[in-house]
């Protein structure tokens, strides 16, 4: 379980900065607000997806080992 939270919150912060960083870019552009908005985005979307990977990702992980057995028994 330690290992899927340590997991959980490295790749969270992987994702959602690429994420963030590259929609605030394209939306805003690079100006002078570009980095105080894209903390604040940041930080925001690591709080939403921190819970998401805990709660959803098993379930995917499941539907995933579910749907990859179905295929390797036909």
């Amino acid at each position: 379980m330690k290992n899927k939270i340590v997991f959980a919150l490295i790749m969270g912060i992987v994702t959602t900065g690429i994420i963030s960083f590259t929609l605030i870019l394209v939306n805003i552009g690079f100006n002078e607000n570009f980095f105080k908005v894209w903390l604040l985005s940041w930080g925001m979307a690591y709080l939403v997806v921190i819970p998401a990977i805990l709660i959803i990702g098993p379930r995917i992980q499941s539907m995933v080992d579910e749907l990859l057995r179905k295929k390797t028994n036909i």
